[in-house]
């Protein structure tokens, strides 16, 4: 039997091999060897490692995806990581959601920099994202923050947001470097202008839209799942419309994980079904593609990347598996 090395805490322990779902396919899965952590929010590494963290299980880690190798790295206890981003060093970044901070992991040595957040009422940074500069945007949930951590000096800034208990929650940066986030316990998307920190927010049509994850496509349109409602936004910065699209599972579809390929398409899951679904929406055609069910089931997929050099998606389960979609093999339009 071929075997799997898990490096964990600093020991080498070996184990069976984790083997993959369905690995012909245009969906593979990789089983995380820690039982009931709650896998998620992928990022690819330089070397192309994945990067993750165990929300439940306290950890981050990461994968290679050529050996099946899994690395755990060993964090402050009562941390309880929710997002993980890699540098253009190979260090990676976690949102510690439970105690207060951000964590930078070093690469090689595995050694912890910790960056507190500067307000205790700031006390669960939620999703990092990096801009063209190489500092980091996040959101802060339940605090109703967003703030930015300049790498260079680990300097935080927190811009709180005017709507209260609004929930900033999934989070972009576009090409001029602003942030764009979606507020989950309201209607709206909100932005900060980097050079002033200028929060702006833009009210969505429907009282009753959440939207949970936010997307990017080249032509500076921002999209959202609306997770309440079942559809695909599309909001335009430059004039506030939106337009919205049912998704194939209509309103028991729970749209949660978002991202975009090179070819514009806007990929979500459909979480409200099980086994969950992917979805992608040619915004070209303006039609959805073949829904694509995730071979373990996924529970929820709550975040997922698209990596361009090998054009995969990847994203993580809360049935403990790390998985890779492939954009350029899935989906045909739909009748």
């Amino acid at each position: 039997m071929r075997l799997t090395m898990l490096l964990l805490l600093g020991t080498t322990v070996t184990g069976p091999a984790a083997a993959q779902t369905s690995p012909a396919g245009p969906i593979q899965e990789w089983p995380v060897p820690w039982d009931k952590s709650r896998p998620r929010d992928p990022a690819v590494a330089p070397d192309g490692r994945i990067w993750f963290v165990g929300q439940a299980g306290n950890y981050v880690a990461r994968l290679d995806p050529g050996s099946g190798t899994f690395e755990q790295f060993s964090i402050d206890a009562g941390t309880h990581p929710h997002n993980v981003v890699v540098d253009a060093a190979g260090n990676g970044w976690y949102a510690g959601n439970m105690n207060g901070m951000i964590g930078k992991i070093d690469g090689r040595t595995g050694a912890i920099s910790r960056y507190p957040m500067p307000d205790s009422t700031a006390r669960d940074p939620h999703t990092l994202t990096f801009d063209g500069r190489g500092d980091l945007w996040f959101t802060v949930q339940n605090g109703n923050f967003v703030g930015k951590l300049v790498t260079s000096t680990g300097k935080i800034t927190l811009v709180p947001m005017v709507t209260p208990r609004s929930r900033p929650y999934g989070i972009v940066i576009d090409r001029a470097n602003r942030p764009w986030f979606v507020l989950f316990g309201t209607n709206k998307v909100g932005t900060i202008d980097p050079a002033t920190m200028a929060l702006r927010e833009y009210p969505l049509p429907d009282p009753q839209t959440r939207p949970r994850r936010i997307a990017l496509t080249s032509d500076g349109m921002i999209w959202y799942g609306d997770y309440t409602r079942g559809a695909l936004g599309r909001l335009d910065p430059r004039t506030g419309a939106t337009r919205e699209w049912p998704l194939p599972s209509g309103r028991i579809s729970l749209p949660y994980a978002m991202t975009t390929d090179d070819e514009d398409r806007i990929w979500t899951v459909e979480t409200g079904i099980q086994p969950n679904r992917l979805v992608a929406f040619d915004p070209r055609t303006e039609r959805f593609l073949a829904p694509q069910a995730i071979p373990s089931g996924g529970g929820t997929i709550r975040h997922m990347v698209f990596d361009p050099k090998s054009r995969m998606i990847w994203f993580g389960t809360d049935v403990g598996t790390i998985g890779r979609a492939d954009a350029g093999k899935l989906g045909k339009p739909t009748a």
